[in-house]
Order: structure tokens, then sequence, then C-alpha cells
């Protein structure tokens, strides 16, 4: 079927007409399919963060009849840490004796801890006690950065502790000319700034993944491996940082323990009298016993996810990292020292009565040196 249609005098143009129910060609029907897969793939390959809601916290476990059991023992744990940081703070802070560079760094050290167990167990507390134990993209974002901020921070904290004792040990004569406050403040600043930009740069490395649809977390926490686990992107980089920079950020500081505690030993063995000797390894006894805890767990939760298949058992051994050297510092560092113990009975002087009973405070005094 033809119509001639004028397009200039003396001219024509014939067309070809289609019927008006005749579908499209195979040509066409294939083309308008594949134009809308490259769509939609190209929609899932640039899926943000705004696609991704809430992460769902599958805790440490489903069995209803232990959960007011763990949730009585992470309180008790969560509140033994908070009261005896605190009580540590409040004795260097209210002792003139106590206002050392030594007690200082220790100060420090129990507002960190202080700081970890309420990023963690606090989430671990409240979710145990709901159903929904869903948290925020963000929020997720924002618990992974203060983790690793303070972990690293107390992680630098250790070493700068034992430079501390180092000079106190083995240049006792300069130590007060060495150890003055804008020193000791500066190594703090130091360690928070190198923790900062580690917290920071895997943040942003993990902004960058996108995830698909399976989003439960086998922790109580936002850890970052865990996390990571969870992305239908490339974890390429992500996973090389872990490693590279974790290396880098523990490795370093352990190296300066090391050799501080080597030079202090080689110290202590040339004194003459036995008294010396027991005097310095006295004032190593705790910080080595923090040291040794702390990096003992965090040894023991890698070595955890390294031979079990099981999340839950390697977030079981998390516990032992993340809540069990921050509760037990306070007794490391005051069941053995004089003028600890000293401080602390005068803050307990000025508590009521009733408050004295409790179990937890007792146990700073069931030692007494001798």
């Amino acid at each position: 079927m033809g119509v001639l249609l004028d397009h200039e005098p003396g001219a024509s143009v014939r067309l070809s007409a289609l019927p008006e129910d005749r579908p499209p060609s195979s040509t066409s029907r294939g083309c308008i399919e594949h134009h809308c897969s490259v769509k939609r793939t190209r929609f899932i390959k640039n899926m943000n963060h705004t696609d991704v809601p809430e992460f769902l916290l599958l805790g440490l476990t489903d069995d209803p009849e232990l959960k007011p059991i763990l949730f009585g023992l992470f309180l008790s744990m969560y509140l033994v840490t908070i009261l005896g940081n605190l009580l540590i703070i409040l004795a260097v802070s209210s002792d003139p004796h106590l206002h050392t560079p030594m007690y200082f760094f220790l100060c420090i050290l129990s507002f960190t801890d202080i700081c970890i167990s309420t990023t963690t167990a606090l989430q671990l507390l409240v979710n145990i006690n709901r159903e929904n134990q869903h948290i925020s993209y963000i929020g997720c974002i924002a618990q992974i950065g203060f983790v690793l901020i303070f972990v690293g921070f107390e992680n630098c904290l250790f070493a700068a502790m034992a430079y501390d004792r180092y000079v106190a040990i083995c240049h006792p004569l300069r130590y007060t000319v060495i150890m003055t406050p804008h020193p000791c403040a500066m190594l703090i600043l130091l360690s928070l700034l190198l923790s900062t930009g580690d917290a920071l740069l895997h943040s942003l490395m993990v902004l960058r993944l996108s995830f698909c649809t399976n989003r439960e977390i086998p922790h109580f926490f936002c850890e970052l491996a865990q996390v990571i686990k969870l992305a239908c992107s490339d974890t390429l980089i992500n996973n090389f940082l872990i490693y590279f920079v974790g290396s880098l950020f523990a490795g370093v500081p352990v190296s300066g323990i090391i050799f501080s505690y080597t030079k202090i030993l080689s110290s202590i063995l040339r004194m003459p009298s036995v008294e010396g000797k027991h005097k310095a390894f006295s004032t190593c006894g705790s910080h080595l016993s923090a040291v040794s805890l702390f990096y003992g767990s965090g040894f023991g939760v890698y070595i955890t996810s390294a031979v079990t298949d099981s999340s839950r058992k390697a977030a079981v051994a998390s516990v032992m990292y993340i809540m069990v050297p921050q509760m037990m510092n306070p007794f490391i560092y005051s069941l053995r020292n004089r003028d600890m113990k000293r401080a602390l009975r005068k803050i307990i002087t000025r508590i009521p009565l009733s408050l004295m009973r409790s179990p937890a405070l007792g146990l700073f005094f069931l030692y007494e040196p001798k």
C-alpha cells in the first residue's frame, strides 16, 4: 500500500505505510530491554550510603533465656568500669602528691577506658533489651570512627607511659627536666592526632563502599572488618589499609614499649641494692600488667577470628578486648600502689556510707602492700 505525497513542484515521494496493529520488531524490543538493563546496572553501581538506611546488629546470642543473664553481666562490667576509672581520675585530681607525669598519663588512660566502654557497651546493653537491633548507617560509621580513635589513642598512650618509666628509671636525675608538662601534653596531643587520622582514613574509605541487601553484622557493635565484609563493591583497598595501617599503627608503639623495657631491664640489673631493684620493678609492674592485658586480649581476638569460621565466637572473644582490659585497669593500678590507695581512701571517706558498701569499691582495698 502506498501514498503519493507532493514534495516539491514536479516531484513526488512514495511512502510505505505500516498497518497500525503491527507489533514492534524483535530488534526494537531487544534494544529496549538492553537499555533498561543498562540503566538498572548503572543504578546499582551508583548506589551510595543514602541507599543503606541501617544495619542489623546480631549481638552475642538469640536465646531469650540468656539475654537477661548477659544484660546483668555486661551492666555490672560497665558500671564497675565507669566507677573504677572515675575514682582513679578523682584521686589523681584531688591529691597534689599525684600531680606527676606518671599519674597524669594514668588519668588520661582512665578517661580513654570510659570512652571505649561507653562507645561499645551501651550499644550492647540497649540492643539486648529491645527487639529492634538496627543501627543507622551514619550511626554505624560514627561508632567505627570513635572506637578506632579511642583504641588507637590507648595504644599510643601505653607507649608514652613506657617512655615515662624509661626516663624515670634510666635517667632519674634528668626526669624532672625531661618530663615537664609541655612534653607530656605534646605526647598526648600527638597520640590523639595519630589515632584521629587513622580513624578518619578508615571511616572515609568505608563511605565509598556500596552495600547490597545483606546488612546483618554478626557482632554487638559496628566492627570495621565485619562492615567491610558486607560490601558488594571492591574492598581490596580497604583490606589493604586495615593490615598495612594496622601493622604500622600497632607496630611502632609496641616497638617503643619493647625498647623502653629493654633499657629499663638493663638498668635495673645494674643496680647494686636489692631494695632498689624491687622498687624499680614495682613501679613498672602495673604498667606491664596493663600492657600485657591490652595486647594479649587483642592478639587473642585476632587468633580467634583467624582459626574459627563462626563470627559469633569472634564477637564473644571481642568482649575480652573491648570490655575486660578497661574494667581491670583501675584494679591493676590501685591494688599495689600505696600513693593511689591513700588517695582513694580520701575519696572514699567523702562518699556516703550506703555507697561505700558496694563490693566493687571494696576490691580496691583487699590487698595492702607491705
